[in-house]
């Protein structure tokens, strides 16, 4: 199939191109990129794609399955439907399923089971670094790295220092992406939202910003002291992004990400107690949002990541801090950054689009895809005015645990290539 995309906005963020121009895509390439293209024949399927956007394919770092063990929420269908609706070429999902992916065996049966789909992102596995995630006993690392997994996470914060410190020592021969997400379980408590004066009005359970702040500090002198590269996740505080700062300026092999509605909303939305605003970690201070914002510009952030997390009505139909942490993303995130973000003027469309595509690709050791001749096709084609409701029936996800349920909001992604 032929198609010939007229006069799209391309977003080329591996490049730093943002220009007007035609582009051919056929058999699964990109064969042309010209200011017009005239020269096409008669099987070429024309669209015309003023006002639209075509950027480079969208990668998330990591996310939530919830098969096996939590079908209900979300197959592995839905979740990879939910990330080409929105605009996702390649999706990593968290080892935290029910069996936990620790061995080969799950991940060869997951990768079976996305192999026998079509159209959907291209699909990675994390792999745990301890049994059941307990954090006590190593998984055989090597068996998982032979397996294919894209790297090495528990996806959640550690208990015992001492066990960090093995698990970079043993990581460091594979070569592949380690990623912890920093958190101190004793100064967290049972908090559910960041301390401040928000929380006290709440009256919620506080965590204080130096639960992530000490638990990152630490695993930089590890990183120091050992030198395996690793990725820090869920970066959520105005301090964390002055640690992981200086620590760059240091030479350390480190890098970084966000989530995206870390960098849209900030404890005050959760006036409203929706318990899809309960996440972990939760919502900062303005302040936070604002250092998270710069960061990202800055690349002291280097990624933004959807952490995708389904849940079923029922568990979510409690008091806030019973219910448990996550919410959607993969078919919200791009319309409502791009709206609030780019639109506002306070993102570049390259600045946003490097942190959703290039940059993700990066820290996951990944080349990042291209919008050039005799490139393979891994684009998304995004229409920034197309308004549309966030209901239950409009979302492929089977779960719709979001603040922005029932809501109208602008920007809808029209088509992948992957």
């Amino acid at each position: 199939m032929r198609e010939l995309l007229q006069q799209v906005r391309i977003i080329d963020s591996e490049l730093e191109t943002d220009k007007i121009a035609d582009v051919l895509i056929a058999d699964g390439k990109i064969q042309a990129v010209a200011p017009e293209i005239s020269d096409i024949s008669s099987d070429t399927q024309i669209k015309d794609c003023r006002g639209l956007i075509l950027g480079t394919g969208l990668v998330d770092l990591y996310s939530h399955s919830s098969e096996p063990g939590f079908e209900e929420r979300e197959t592995l269908s839905s979740l990879l439907q939910a990330a080409a609706a929105g605009g996702f070429t390649r999706v990593s999902i968290l080892p935290d399923t029910s069996p936990a992916i620790d061995h080969p065996a799950i991940v060869a049966q997951l990768r079976q089971k996305a192999g026998e789909m079509v159209n959907i992102p291209h699909f990675h596995i994390w792999g745990a670094m301890t049994l059941d995630l307990a954090g006590k006993q190593l998984t055989e690392l090597a068996d998982l790295a032979a397996g294919g997994v894209v790297g090495f996470t528990d996806g959640k914060p550690w208990e015992n220092l001492g066990f960090v410190r093995r698990v970079l020592e043993y990581l460091q021969p594979f070569g592949k992406p380690v990623a912890f997400s920093p958190g101190d379980r004793l100064l967290s408590a049972n908090g559910v939202v960041r301390e401040g004066t928000q929380a006290l009005r709440l009256g919620l359970p506080p965590i204080p910003a130096s639960a992530e702040t000490t638990a990152i500090a630490s695993l930089l002198e590890l990183v120091a002291a050992i030198g395996t590269p690793v990725h820090i996740m869920r970066v959520s505080t105005e301090r964390s992004v002055e640690l992981i700062a200086a620590a760059k300026a240091q030479g350390l092999p480190i890098t970084a990400s966000t989530t995206w509605m870390h960098l849209l909303l900030d404890t005050t939305a959760i006036k409203s107690y929706n318990t899809s605003l309960h996440l972990e970690p939760p919502l900062g201070n303005a302040s936070d949002v604002e250092a998270l914002r710069a960061g990202v510009r800055a690349g002291v952030i280097d990624a933004i990541a959807i952490d995708h997390a389904a849940y079923t009505y029922e568990e979510k139909v409690q008091a806030f801090a019973e219910s448990p942490p996550g919410a959607i993303g993969f078919e919200l995130a791009l319309p409502l950054l791009w709206q609030n973000l780019v639109e506002t003027g306070k993102f570049t469309a390259l600045e946003l689009w490097q942190a959703l595509s290039t940059k993700p690709a990066i820290c996951l050791q990944q080349k990042p895809s291209l919008i050039t001749p005799e490139q393979k096709a891994e684009v998304t084609l995004f229409n920034p005015q197309e308004t549309w409701k966030v209901e239950k029936k409009n979302l492929h996800t089977l779960s719709s645990n979001t603040p922005w349920l029932g809501q109208e909001i602008k920007g809808r992604v029209v088509q992948i290539w992957a």
